[in-house]
């Protein structure tokens, strides 16, 4: 930040204040991601039954809101040097000062969005995501700052700092947006696909239903709840057995850490027609289709003969 700052100072470049700008924000948001992803690591309480990672969204929409407002002051003063431009000087030597920045920022972003996916923290991989975009409208400014010492065309300062106080702005909504999803509890289509992908191929033929599948976060953590239909004669004890290779599989294949809820529900002679499970004595009817467990039919709150 400071040596953005300076670059400025020595050029007084409209385009490379918009980055100065743009680094305030990230210090800020850095010192508030710090704070959530100590939060985040805490443990479940008695008042956090589901631990702390919810901060991670908090942490997420912070960072955006100050991206957005930064993306303003840069929109609203390029337009304002469109009117009232500035002299440039030292033009190369701010490109150097803010060319080291960009590489850094850019090593940092990378490195962030991989811990983040990683430990799946939504807060690494959102800071890592701002440093990459930080990185990459730098190296723009660059680009246009080595046109303008070469064209003297002073008015591209203010175009280029506007193109990049927009693409702040839309950096800005992409965060709000996905912070706002995880805190209105807004499925996780990606987990949802995994967890029926797997279901699919090691699908057991007690297991004639899944549905009402569900998926929250918490951080680091995925909750997940569902149903799922048995034989209703099943005992006690075969019903827990059936239920804890569910979680099992799930578990150890979906890539990250889970909590899994299941409810088993009793099957009805409706089911029969679609249930895969051989030498069944109750069956009040053979099998006459085959039932592909979807995105669609498993987050629906119905047995698949509903459908």
């Amino acid at each position: 930040m400071v040596l953005k700052f300076v670059a400025y100072y020595i050029t007084q470049s409209n385009a490379i204040f918009t980055d100065a700008v743009e680094s305030i924000v990230n210090v800020l948001a850095s010192a508030f991601a710090f704070y959530s992803i100590y939060l985040a690591a805490q443990p479940k309480d008695q008042n956090h039954p589901y631990g702390h990672g919810k901060i991670e969204f908090f942490s997420a929409f912070f960072e955006g809101a100050l991206i957005g407002i930064a993306g303003l002051i840069i929109v609203v003063k390029s337009v304002y040097n469109l009117f009232y431009p500035q002299q440039l000087s030292a033009i190369l030597d701010g490109v150097a000062i803010i060319g080291f920045t960009g590489a850094v920022n850019g090593a940092l972003g990378y490195y962030l969005i991989k811990k983040g996916k990683d430990l799946n923290s939504i807060t690494l991989n959102a800071d890592g995501k701002h440093l990459l975009s930080d990185a990459v409208s730098t190296l723009g400014l660059m680009l246009g700052l080595v046109l303008i010492y070469f064209t003297n065309l002073f008015v591209l300062d203010s175009l280029i700092s506007f193109a990049v106080g927009c693409y702040v702005l839309y950096t800005a909504y992409r965060l709000v947006r996905k912070s706002v999803g995880g805190l209105m509890d807004e499925s996780d289509v990606e987990t949802v696909e995994k967890v029926v992908s797997f279901l699919n191929v090691n699908r057991h033929e007690a297991w004639i239903d899944v549905h009402n599948l569900r998926t929250q976060r918490y951080g680091a953590e995925t909750h997940i709840d569902c149903h799922v239909t048995l034989p209703y004669y099943y005992e006690l004890t075969q019903v827990h057995h059936e239920i804890s290779e569910i979680d099992r599989l799930v578990s150890e294949n979906i890539g990250e850490q889970t909590e899994f809820f299941i409810h088993a529900d009793p099957c009805l002679p409706q089911c029969c027609h679609y249930c895969r499970l051989k030498n069944c004595p109750v069956r009040s009817e053979a099998q006459t289709i085959e039932v592909v467990w979807t995105l669609d039919n498993v987050t629906k709150n119905q047995k698949h003969f509903e459908r």
